[in-house]
């Protein structure tokens, strides 16, 4: 068997799918044989509509599984399978950087990578030492973890938006000997015009605050920690942030390959990318060489992308969506990948047009926002034919394809660290992905049932959890497998994060499986639909957001008052906005000064959306908040006598929310 290139397998390893895929038709054909049999007509109604469709998802996943298994025994890395795109063809643009026309071919970006390196060996650093990055998009940043995993040093991806204890937790849980910051979030002289186009806050709607990030926590940060800025700081600020210039740095670097041997493998952590989870703080998930790979392959296959495809990617790169999904299609499969610093609705389309993109990225609030622009020619000029992405809703999903004449959606469904992603392969409108009803332990992930309160597991008497039939709403779990990197959970800098993410004693005896913490329902056919977010986090414009962490902030903020905070469905909105209940015995409450603080501390997508100003907020015996009245009531005035608030991002202030308002709200004529 010959491996021909990263990405393509030869026609053996075509062969071996063919036999492979002979295999699975004919257990099929066995099966189905002693299913009807017993008179299971239905189980021949979901064969006849399903088989296409899982015929065309195990040649997926075999073909991914089968490039992994060889660049695990070739002990390959995602730099050296990337050497082997640069070979390939080393002239062709690899990204573009929008807001400045900039252009790196595979070679540059090569080149860059290799003076990152250098750069990485000058400080001393080591396999397995870690740099964190802070920095708005940009291919830099991409440049920068690829060269320093060129060393086998890790990078932590931070996410821009972060503040204060926030953002010190992101730098110390991840052991970071240094920090590489953009300048644009160096010190608070920053203009509020930089500010206010930035991408979330794009996608907020939210108006311009002043950036203090790093300056904020300077004094907090190690005396050990070197610094580096990247863009244009005065001598004056880089002498009082401490920091190098990296820019002049990189300039002068060598950008011949590094001269040392990396012992790393394709199980080995490549950086950390990080999420919100239910225990208050972004987690560090680690992202190793073989789960960049297979989120990168998946996509590339299941969706059908080409060599000669041009991907638009308005996502921040600190995310897996971003930098892996988007870039990963460019270091793997050799595709031109557009970088936009912000998204914009407004120059969306133009920006299609002038790259020749071919393939867009989303989540679902970006094609919310695209249908809400008015009508221009150049929403049909374009040559984007498919859009991949998460958290459409099917009244959006449909009204998108028509009105800007894309072809194809390619949603899916999986957290960074989660080992039970799925994909929607064949265009079912509103499914995040699909498991095969006929032969379900291929692809061994599984809906069990869980107290949505609690979100304990259901077991049966053998102490096993009990599977969902069609219809029933469940929790997504994953068998692992630590020697398949298909199963593999790899979990979290915290072992004691990871720990809580892993159940045992799941589909058999002394197995152990992934538990997703998102609740989904199945269909008959085996199409999967996102029910909802568990635990303490809900989805809001496109982030995660942890009622804890929020909670904890504002409570910090109001002098350790009792504060709840829950997501609430807004009509016509994707996620949930947040609401705070906040315990104010006084009646003294004042929403003005509370949002200068709240802007201070928080990102904009944590920020309360609602307000709810109680005399006493509902606790158990144990003294833990009770939301369950709270979020039943929601904003709705009829049901209570407290005072509730909306915050009208337009204006900069919380507004009284009346009978009249919210009804505005419930038939849409007022939007988010």
């Amino acid at each position: 068997m010959h491996y021909v290139a990263s990405g393509s397998l030869s026609l053996g390893s075509l062969g071996l799918l063919r036999l492979l895929g002979a295999s699975w038709s004919w257990s099929l054909a066995a099966g189905l044989g002693v299913y009807l049999g017993t008179g299971g007509w239905r189980y021949l109604y979901v064969v006849v509509r399903t088989a296409k469709r899982d015929i065309n998802g195990l040649y997926v996943l075999l073909r991914v599984k089968l490039a992994l298994w060889l660049h695990i025994r070739n002990r390959n890395t995602i730099p050296s399978i990337f050497s082997k795109t640069v070979a390939r063809h080393p002239d062709k643009p690899a990204l573009v950087y929008e807001a400045t026309g900039e252009t790196w071919t595979f070679s540059q970006l090569d080149q860059i990578s290799n003076a990152v390196a250098h750069w990485a060996l000058s400080q001393g650093w080591t396999s397995g030492d870690v740099v964190a990055l802070f920095m708005e998009s940009r291919p830099l940043q991409v440049a920068l973890w690829l060269g320093l995993a060129k060393v086998g040093v890790e990078a932590a991806l931070i996410n821009f938006n972060l503040r204060r204890d926030s953002l010190l937790h992101c730098v110390g849980v991840s052991a970071s000997r240094a920090l590489v910051f953009g300048a644009e979030l160096a010190d608070g002289e920053s203009t509020p015009f930089t500010l206010a186009f930035t991408w979330i806050m794009q996608l907020m709607h939210m108006p311009p605050c002043v950036y203090v990030a790093v300056s904020e926590v300077s004094f907090s940060l190690s005396a050990t920690m070197v610094r580096f800025s990247t863009g244009d700081l005065s001598p004056d600020q880089m002498a009082a942030l401490k920091c190098h210039p990296l820019d002049s740095i990189l300039a002068s670097a060598p950008r011949h390959p590094p001269p040392c041997t990396v012992s790393k493998g394709f199980s080995d952590r490549l950086f950390y990318i990080y999420t919100s989870g239910t225990t208050g703080l972004p987690k560090a998930a680690i992202v190793v060489h073989s789960r960049y790979y297979r989120i990168a392959a998946f996509g590339y296959h299941s969706f059908r992308m080409r060599p000669d495809d041009v991907i638009y990617d308005c996502l921040p790169l600190y995310h897996s969506a971003g930098n892996i999904m988007g870039v990963g299609q460019c270091l793997i499969h050799g595709l031109t990948v557009v970088v936009k610093k912000k998204f914009s609705a407004s120059r969306f389309w133009e920006d299609c047009i002038k790259h020749n993109c071919t393939v867009v990225q989303y989540i679902g609030e970006i094609c919310r926002y695209l249908l809400s622009q008015p009508v221009r020619p150049s929403e049909r000029q374009h040559r984007v034919r498919l859009a991949v992405g998460n958290g459409l809703r099917p009244s959006v999903w449909e009204a998108f394809m028509e009105r800007f004449g894309v072809k194809q959606i390619g949603e899916f469904y999986g957290a960074t660290e989660c080992n039970c992603s799925i994909a929607n392969m064949d265009g079912k409108v509103g499914a995040c992905g699909f498991n095969s009803r006929i032969l379900p332990n291929v692809y061994p992930i599984r809906l069990v049932k869980v107290n949505e309160e609690t979100m304990e597991l259901v077991r049966d008497k053998q102490g096993l959890c009990v599977p969902c039939q069609p219809g029933e709403p469940g929790l997504l779990v994953g068998r692992i497998n630590q020697e398949d990197p298909l199963r593999r959970f790899d979990g979290y800098a915290s072992q004691d994060a990871t720990r809580k993410k892993i159940a045992y004693n799941v589909f058999k005896k002394n197995d152990s499986a992934y538990l997703s913490g998102d609740v989904l329902v199945m269909d008959e056919l085996g199409y999967m639909y996102f029910r909802d977010r568990s635990g303490d986090t809900f989805r809001w414009k496109g982030e995660n957001v942890s009622t804890t962490e929020v909670e904890g902030t504002l409570s910090s903020l109001l002098g350790q008052t009792d504060v709840a905070v829950f997501g609430v469905n807004v009509p016509g909105v994707e996620g949930k906005a947040g609401m705070a209940a906040i315990a104010d015995s006084t009646g003294n409450f004042n929403c003005n000064s509370f949002l200068k603080e709240v802007q201070h501390a928080l990102p904009p997508y944590a920020r309360p959306v609602f307000l709810r100003i109680s005399p006493c907020v509902d606790t158990t015996g144990t003294f833990k908040i009770q939301k369950t009245r709270l979020q039943r009531e929601g904003y709705d005035p009829r049901l209570t006598t407290d005072q509730i608030y909306f915050l009208n991002s337009r204006v900069g202030r919380y507004e009284l929310v009346t009978e009249e308002l919210y009804n505005a709200f419930e038939d849409g004529s007022i939007s988010l």
